[in-house]
Formats: structure tokens, sequence, C-alpha cells
């Protein structure tokens, strides 16, 4: 067991200490800080300016004043100017005055239409607010000229009332769904990468060892096994104390500079009303999903002798992560859906697929217990698995770019 902490502490060490180790951890700070103060950096960028607009009315009915209440109603920050020529309108896009111009002009089938101009159509949001003023006014023009009353106007534009009801019992609202979904958009981010990232790390330590030739002096004093199982909870201390620096860093800028995270780029991700137990499912999840594949990582990486043939050696590994994250993106809009349920208790798909059904919709208790438990005994048979893997892997030499090298490494282990 001594020798299981000494291989466990050097792989936690030597990876802590590494500049790339450093760099990583730093740079993802630096943006959890940005992300965690974007409410902030949008307004400042944004500030007071305004967005400006010219009006060329062709029409000659008078639509410049009227327009340009129409506009103020649907945004405020965009502000409307009269040009007399597209020639004047031109010269003001040139330098920079306005951010481009509308060119109104007569229509025999709708009375008017509208052409926006400007040097970048990029910016969508100016010319759909134009367009929403330009369909307010004809809805006014229109209502004058039937000489409808404001209480007509008014049950024209209202749409009718539209409820959603979930029938079963305990079902999460509308509302509850759509706060779910944008946290369980954001862990799931989280878990993918986290699971990628440290399984391929194993997977490269070990390849890097066996490039070194380390390996053999390491097997002459620590059983392989026990390499195998430290080097994994090794570097899962070493992702336990990135995460901790990373939330604990976003936790921190949060409410230091946040007094309310019901509002704006934080509402929109559901970070307002965080559930406990959905953070408490995600941590759960997300480590059965790394000791799961880090355990296939290390294996793989076992029966690898050169560093460049780690990628192509655990892309099998890499595929299964991506079709997972996948498909959890793809259930986000009906978490209901029958492969969403049958992909959950599949147990390299449930670190993900599971999650997203914790967290948006009451799953019975059962059925994540059976998710769980299934994860926990794919575990541990693919680590017994992978320790004869492992324990053959680490005295192949040569060339391994292939899984049939998985079946040489098991006959290896076998003749100890």
């Amino acid at each position: 067991m001594n020798k299981f902490w000494i291989v466990l502490s050097h792989t936690y060490l030597s990876k802590l200490k590494t500049k790339s180790f450093i760099i990583s951890t730093i740079i993802m700070m630096a943006l959890i800080l940005v992300l965690s103060n974007m409410s902030k950096l949008i307004d400042a960028f944004d500030g007071d300016d305004k967005q400006k607009v010219a009006i060329i009315d062709q029409t000659e009915g008078g639509f410049f004043e009227p327009y340009k209440n129409a506009a103020k109603g649907v945004n405020e920050d965009l502000s409307i100017v009269s040009a007399k020529s597209e020639a004047e309108a031109r010269k003001l896009v040139s330098s920079d005055q306005i951010a481009g111009y509308l060119l109104i002009e007569k229509d025999d089938r709708l009375g008017f239409k509208g052409t926006y101009k400007a040097k970048q159509i990029s910016d969508s949001a100016i010319s759909n607010d134009l367009l929403l003023a330009l369909t307010q006014l004809k809805s006014q023009i229109t209502a004058n000229e039937l000489k409808l009353t404001d209480q007509q106007i008014a049950q024209l534009n209202t749409p009718p009332d539209f409820e959603t009801i979930a029938l079963q019992k305990n079902a999460k609202t509308e509302e509850d769904l759509n706060q779910a979904r944008g946290l369980v958009y954001v862990l799931l981010f989280v878990i993918y990468f986290g699971v990628l990232m440290y399984a391929t790390m194993i997977a490269m330590e070990v390849a890097t060892e066996k490039t070194s030739r380390v390996m053999e002096i390491l097997i002459s004093s620590v059983p392989p096994v026990t390499q195998m199982f430290a080097k994994i909870m090794g570097v899962a201390l070493l992702s336990l104390t990135q995460m901790v620096l990373f939330f604990g860093v976003g936790y921190l800028s949060i409410k230091q500079n946040l007094t309310n995270m019901d509002e704006g780029f934080f509402s929109f991700f559901g970070f307002g009303n965080m559930n406990i137990s959905t953070i408490i499912y995600a941590i759960i999840f997300a480590l059965l999903g790394y000791l799961l594949y880090a355990t296939l990582a290390a294996c793989l990486g076992s029966v690898v002798s050169k560093i460049e043939d780690v990628q192509q050696m655990i892309s099998p590994m890499t595929m299964l992560v991506v079709i997972a994250f996948l498909i959890a993106m793809f259930g986000l809009g009906n978490p209901s859906a029958s492969y969403i349920t049958i992909t959950s208790f599949i147990p390299f798909f449930t670190p993900m697929i599971m999650f997203l059904r914790v967290g948006m919709l009451n799953v019975p208790v059962w059925e994540i217990a059976l998710s769980i438990a299934v994860m926990i005994t794919t575990i541990v048979l693919l680590g017994i698995l992978g320790a004869k893997i492992y324990r053959g892997g680490v005295l192949m030499y040569g060339s391994s770019k292939s899984l049939k090298s998985i079946k040489n490494a098991l006959q290896l282990s076998k003749k100890k």
C-alpha cells in the first residue's frame, strides 16, 4: 500500500509542477474571470453609445416622425436621424457617423417598403429592429385607414393565452425546464472536457514513461496494477485541485461583483435558481465518468510505445465521449425522448446522458441508482480486465497502433 501512495503522490506532484499545467490553469482562471464579469464587460464596451440610422423617406407621406417614434418603442438605444438623399447617407456611413440608412419607398401592393443599407449587414439586431418598427408603423396606418379604435387595435395585436401543463405528477414546469436547460448545458461541457482531458492525460503519462524507459525501473519495484490505479487516482486528485481552483475563482468573482444572479447573462443559463442536487449529481457522474474512461485510457496507453501513437490508440475512446456529448446536446430539446432514456443506461454514455435526464426531468430514484450501479460494475470489470492489459502492456515495445495490441498484452500478462 505504501508503494501505491508513493506512485500516487509522484504522479500528482510531477503533473502539478509542470509548466503546461500551470499555464493552462492560469489561462482557464482568466477565462472564468472574464465570463463571471461578462455583464459588466458588455456594459463597459457598449457604454452610452447609440446606434445611429438615417431614414430617407421617398414616399412623401411624412413617415419620418411616426417611424422615429415606432423605432424608439422597439429599441431605445436606436437613434434615428433624417437624410435628404442617398448620397448624403452614404457619406455619413463612409465617415462612420451612422451605422447605415433605411430607404422607405412606395410600393403598389403593400403601400411602402424598406431597404436597409450598411457597410456590413452582419449585425442583424439593427435590421430586425428596423423591420419590427416598420411593421408596427404599417399596422398603425392600416388601423387608421380602417378606423379601428385603440381597443380594437389592442385586441388585434394581443396574442391568445397559451399554457403548457404537464399531466405527470411532480413534473417540472416549462419555466423550470428553461432554467435547468442552461445550467445543464454548461455542466455538460464541464463533464465532457473534464473526462476527455484528464483521461487522455493518463494515457500520455503511461506512454511517456515507457518512451523514457522509466517503466522498466518502476515495474521492478511496483506491481503494474498498483501503478495503474495509483496513476488514475493521482490524476483524479490533480483534476479535483484544478476544479477547486476554477470554481473557487468563479464563485469569489461572482460574489464580489454581482449581487443578483437572476438577471442578464447568468439568468440565461439558469444560475439564479441553481438546485444543489443538480450540482451533486454533476460531481457524481463526472467522477464516475472519469474513473471509467481513465481506466480505459490507462490500458490503451500501456500498449503504446511512442507518444505520437497515443492519439491514434485512444481515438475509439475519444469517439465514445464525443458521441455521448452529441446525444446529450440533441437531448436538451427533448430530454424525455426514448433514445435518451435508453442510452442513459449504456455505461459509456451514462455520465452525460443520465445527468441530462436528472438535471431536466424528475427521474425515478431507482433509475438513477440503477445507472450508477451499472457504471460502478462496469468500472470494476474494466478495472479487472484493464489490470491484465496493463500488466502485459507495460512490457510491450515496438509499433502499437491498433487495438490488436490489446490481445498481445493479455497474452503477455498470462505468461508473467
